[in-house]
């Protein structure tokens, strides 16, 4: 099976076209990235709020606890049947549950990271003249990057891992390796598959983990 493997990266057929490791990269980094901006527009403002305010605690614990219960595949048939969306519409149930999987990480890490700021950080700049926006954006905000960051990581990880589900709607990215080879059980190509989208996600995983290095304060 390994030699298999490596007989199959070797293959110049499955590194060219539409249906070739790069044309099917791009598309599972679109479908993720996609995600995870829509994810980030809902979870960072809401999560930076909860952890300013105080107000607003269990309901990010409830919220959580209740999106990381959904079952991502059940989720994915229920919304394209409700939804009745056509091959070209498939892209709005699978985003929907690629972004409901991003918000729990992401709105935990900037709750986190912004309630955890030194509150002798907060009355001094308080005491500084600060405004609240200025507050936020120019204290608070900095100080949770890395908590915010660490959500985003977590976020990306799973999202990466959970694309492949896109292609049980037809669409594209490296899922298809995975359930266009099952239907011939071409176990090979699945676990290729399987490789690109664990390497993609750790390649992704180092280079937010540099990021998060480089946003902590000394």
């Amino acid at each position: 099976m390994i030699a298999d493997l490596f007989a199959w990266f070797a293959d110049p057929a499955h590194w060219t076209g539409p249906g070739g490791v790069p044309a099917r990269v791009a598309e599972h980094l679109g479908y993720s990235l996609l995600a995870l901006a829509i994810a980030a527009a809902i979870a960072l403002p809401a999560g930076v709020a909860i952890g300013h305010t105080g107000k607003g605690r269990r309901v990010v614990v409830a919220v959580s606890s209740a999106l990381r219960a959904l079952p991502t595949l059940g989720l994915l048939t229920f919304l394209a049947i409700v939804l009745q969306v056509g091959l070209r519409q498939a892209l709005i149930p699978a985003v929907i549950v690629l972004v409901v999987l991003a918000v729990p990480p992401l709105l935990a890490g900037a709750y986190a990271g912004v309630h955890a700021v030194p509150r002798d950080v907060v009355v001094a700049a308080r005491a500084n003249g600060h405004s609240t926006r200025q507050l936020v954006s120019q204290v608070e905000v900095p100080l949770a990057l890395p908590m915010i960051v660490g959500g985003l990581r977590s976020a990306s990880l799973q999202v990466l891992a959970t694309t492949s589900v896109a292609a049980y709607l037809g669409l594209g990215g490296l899922g298809r390796y995975l359930f266009d080879a099952l239907a011939v059980q071409d176990y090979t190509t699945m676990l290729a598959g399987a490789v690109l989208i664990a390497l993609l996600a750790l390649v992704s995983d180092a280079v937010l983990l540099l990021f998060q290095r480089l946003v902590t304060p000394a």
